[in-house]
């Protein structure tokens, strides 16, 4: 690839921008074009310059990395790097490329760098040495989970194991692969934790997630065996998502 990626590094730790500016210099088609240590830098930079992509910090003083992200137009790629965990899905939802957890290896930080290079149609990849020669590719998703109150106990569940998730009036019933729980939530507030790319309202008492579709019609979604209703209200969402015609 001949053209370079323009970067951006926005964090206010000196140490994590120091280290991010070490992992760009050591990889050829990355071009540091600025690293501030706040949010109003850093839309001053993105003005006054083209930036390809931007490695995000999340907590942040005046404006947080998510904030900062929803307020520019149009919006670079965007890696978060942080050190919490608690805001995985809504960079999910703001279509993040990837989430880097501190501290950040430098095999880890050439995964999210493969995922730019395949999205920029790249020729060349680069892997690290303690890859496998398979180089199977991490997906960020896989270890994103959410907290459910159930009888005075906060039990963990992991997106990826959802099948569906069912409204009864006050309380959702959440199906996963192994097990039901059942929870004082309505469907509509738990519906805003989900990213939208991985499930789908599909009546107005399920939630459905597309990862573990086997079939579908116009009328019902079938997961794992289990039939879902569709309803006469989302019937074209779901053609619209699922691309039925």
């Amino acid at each position: 690839m001949d053209t370079k990626i323009k970067c951006l590094i926005v964090d206010d730790e000196p140490l994590a921008r120091e280290i991010i500016e070490n992992y760009i210099d050591r990889i050829d088609h990355l071009e540091l074009v600025h690293s501030c240590s706040n949010a109003l830098e850093a839309f001053n930079s993105i003005t006054n310059h083209d930036i390809d992509l931007i490695f995000l910090d999340i907590q942040m003083p005046d404006l947080t990395g998510i904030d900062f992200l929803k307020d520019i137009s149009p919006t670079p790629k965007v890696i978060f790097t942080t050190a919490y965990s608690d805001y995985a899905v809504e960079a999910f939802n703001l279509e993040a490329i990837d989430y880097l957890l501190k501290p950040i290896e430098f095999s880890r930080f050439l995964k999210s760098i493969n995922k730019i290079l395949k999205l920029s149609k790249a020729h060349a990849t680069y892997t690290s040495d303690q890859e496998d020669s398979n180089n199977k590719e991490e997906t960020e998703y896989d270890n994103i989970f959410i907290y459910l109150k159930v009888e005075k106990k906060m039990q963990k569940i992991f997106l990826k194991d959802i099948l569906y998730i069912e409204s009864l009036k006050n309380y959702i019933k959440v199906r996963t692969l192994e097990r039901e729980i059942t929870a004082y939530k309505s469907i509509s507030t738990f519906q805003s934790t989900l990213p939208s790319t991985k499930f789908l309202r599909v009546h107005r008492s399920f939630i459905i997630s597309i990862d573990h579709i086997d079939s579908f019609s116009t009328s019902e979604i079938e997961l794992k065996g289990i039939k879902i209703p569709v309803g006469r209200n989302y019937k074209a969402s779901v053609k619209e998502t699922l691309g039925y015609y």
